[in-house]
Parts: structure tokens; C-alpha cells; sequence
């Protein structure tokens, strides 16, 4: 297994309270009262900086939408795809 870049380690407090580390608040760009998010996924957790996590989600929900097909190219597929079937069942 890779060696991560960085480790770092904090205590968990009575109250689920937890000091990030100032080296990892430099990394994700944090400062007092700005806000982190934390993203689950297959059982591991990322600390991220919000605002920069939030810009990630709204430029893939972007990439989607301009990969979307227009109207017309739907139109045209469907009349392909109509063509298509009515080549096939003319055999």
C-alpha cells in the first residue's frame, strides 16, 4: 500500500469536538470560522474546505449539464433510431 503524504492526528473531545491541526488547516485553506465539510464515501472520510467543496459540485453539475443533448439533437436521435427500426422491419 502508498504511503500517504501527510498524517496527522487529533484527539476526539468529550463533546465529539476536534482541534484540526494547523498544518492541515494551512492545506485546506481554513481559517477561523470559515466552514469544513466531511465526505463519507466507501467508509472513509475526506475533511474538505466547504467553499472549495462546493465549487467542485457545482462545476460537475455544470459538466453535466453541458453535456446534455439539446432538444434538436433528441429529436434527430429518436427520428434515427424511428428510421432505424423501420429499415429492420421492412426485411
Amino acid at each position: 500500500m502508498a504511503q500517504p503524504a501527510f498524517v496527522d492526528n487529533a484527539k476526539v473531545m468529550a463533546k465529539g469536538q476536534v482541534t484540526i491541526p494547523k498544518d492541515i488547516r494551512t492545506i485546506l485553506g481554513v481559517d477561523c470560522g470559515d466552514r469544513i465539510s466531511f465526505v463519507v464515501e466507501n467508509g472513509n472520510v475526506r475533511i474538505v474546505n466547504s467553499a472549495v467543496f462546493a465549487m467542485q459540485v457545482l462545476q460537475a453539475q455544470m459538466q453535466d449539464i453541458e453535456n446534455t443533448p439539446s432538444e434538436e439533437e433528441v429529436a434527430k436521435m429518436i427520428t434515427e433510431m424511428r428510421r432505424s427500426e423501420n429499415d429492420e422491419g421492412a426485411d
